[in-house]
């Protein structure tokens, strides 16, 4: 059994400013219609012998995912939550605990959750020469053939040709050095001389076989995430690691701490068109572009432009007479960039962070266990937000002693709960919620319920929604 271990918590800061803290690029519809998390699901779920996946990710995106999840009708072994970011050697350990759980003979696929592979097919075929190795004690990476000097990438030298177990054409080769990034003269004699790989950060291996390197080479890390997993706890569709026990677990990658070492690694070397989509330069290069060279998505006019990628996701965009130029627009921020200074990306969200705006953090949306919640306006004296309940849900709203909400219901039935009372509101009813209310608000139908929420601000925009799913 092959359980794919979907690592889903890092942040992609070059893609601001769609790709926000709270929303990261896993989780954004970028070249197709699918989220980069649901194509890595779905790529993995058609290959041979995979099972149900392990998602791993933080607290802040377990509703998202959830969601997203659902679209594509995937419902995982665990989503398990990590209380702080630890880099990929725990996220790996606790995955490889919990797989041993469900069979001591499991064999772990990881994978980040943030990358695109266009050739499925050629995949697949890398995942069956990994598996004829992993199962037989070796621990896997694969290793990307390079198709340019990239200097944003780390690498892995070859050494040599390693032995198919099972007598196969399988091709892999065991694993001289892992290189850092290298400057642009080192990429292109790495690439001519034919004995590197782009190191893609993906990884195969027995369960069993990578918790008895941890415990050689960092037993600290598998101490700290044995107990997290032992205290763990439940919680609706998902696992909490205990907050406690996996704070203090040292942070490391999965490739110093294990890979780097082991004498039993290999690296099978595929091509497949994978990309990291690391930054708005790596969008322009995969889209599909105009005559002019130019990539568009959204809602834009242009004219004369040349070589650019223009994304525009809430509003019309219009632009003119720009050449190697990068604009994307989303509600709350806009980015205008020279191509190929998308890198310098991470700078302006740095400054960002250091003046405090919330720019950096999300979008104004807010999902939750029963439906999500979209902030419209907010100013002064009013907030104006637009709230989706989900089908077969009900959420608890308590106000203050200071709030009077109003309700108009845009789509959908829902039934309004309070002591002593009980009524059903439908398509264009206004609803009154008083102070010091204490109301339940159901959707049993089985489609979403969609609500405006208008309410004026006076000491403060406090939170009424409490996040969990009532019923």
């Amino acid at each position: 059994m092959i359980i794919p271990v979907i690592l889903a918590g890092g942040s992609g800061t070059r893609l601001w400013p769609l790709s926000r803290r709270l929303f990261p690029k896993q989780l954004l519809r970028l070249t197709q219609d699918r989220t980069l998390l649901q194509e890595t699901i779905l790529r993995v779920a058609g290959a041979d012998n995979v099972a149900d996946p392990i998602v791993i990710c933080n607290g802040s995106y377990r509703y998202i995912i959830a969601e997203q999840l659902r679209e594509i009708s995937v419902k995982p072994h665990s989503l398990v939550l990590e209380p702080a970011g630890r880099n990929t050697a725990p996220a790996v350990t606790v995955s490889a605990i919990m797989a041993m759980a469900v069979d001591p003979e499991a064999v772990i696929l990881v994978l980040p959750s943030d990358h695109l592979i266009p050739d499925v097919g050629k995949f697949h075929q890398a995942l069956d020469a990994a598996a004829c190795f992993a199962g037989q004690g070796s621990l896997v990476t694969f290793g990307v053939v390079p198709q340019a000097p990239e200097t944003g990438y780390g690498y892995i030298r070859k050494d040599g040709r390693a032995s198919c177990p099972c007598g196969g054409p399988h091709e892999a080769f065991t694993i001289e050095a892992f290189v850092e990034k290298p400057d642009v003269r080192t990429a292109r004699k790495y690439v001519a001389s034919g004995e590197y790989c782009w190191n893609s950060g993906m990884f195969m291996f027995r369960a069993a076989e990578i918790i008895r390197e941890m415990e050689a080479l960092c037993p600290e890390i598998l101490d700290a995430c044995r107990l997290s997993v032992e205290r763990g706890v439940v919680d609706e569709d998902a696992f909490l690691l205990d907050a406690e026990a996996f704070s203090g677990c040292p942070s490391d990658s999965i490739d110093y701490a294990v890979m780097e070492k082991t004498r039993r690694g290999v690296m099978v070397p595929f091509d497949a068109g994978w990309n990291d989509v690391g930054s708005w330069e790596a969008l322009w290069e995969l889209g599909d572009k105009d005559g002019c060279g130019n990539v568009v998505k959204g809602d834009v006019v242009g004219r004369s432009n040349r070589d650019c990628l223009i994304f525009a996701e809430s509003r019309l965009v219009t632009v003119l007479g720009m050449n190697d130029a990068i604009v994307v627009e989303s509600p709350d921020a806009v980015l205008v960039a020279e191509r190929g200074r998308g890198q310098e990306v991470r700078g302006i969200v740095d400054d960002l962070r250091g003046e405090g705006r919330r720019e950096v953090s999300g979008h104004g949306k807010t999902f939750c266990h029963w439906g999500n919640v979209i902030l419209l306006s907010r100013d002064e004296t009013m907030v104006v937000r637009r709230v989706t309940l989900n089908e077969q849900s009900a959420v608890r709203v308590r106000t203050p002693a200071d709030r009077v909400l109003h309700w108009i219901v845009a789509d959908g039935q829902g039934t309004l709960r309070k002591p002593g009372e009980t009524a059903v509101f439908q398509k264009d009813d206004a609803i009154r919620i008083g102070p010091e209310s204490d109301v339940v608000f159901e959707n049993s139908q089985d489609y979403p319920l969609v609500f405006m929420e208008f309410y004026h601000v006076r000491n403060g925009d406090g939170e009424h929604f409490n996040g969990r799913q009532e019923s």
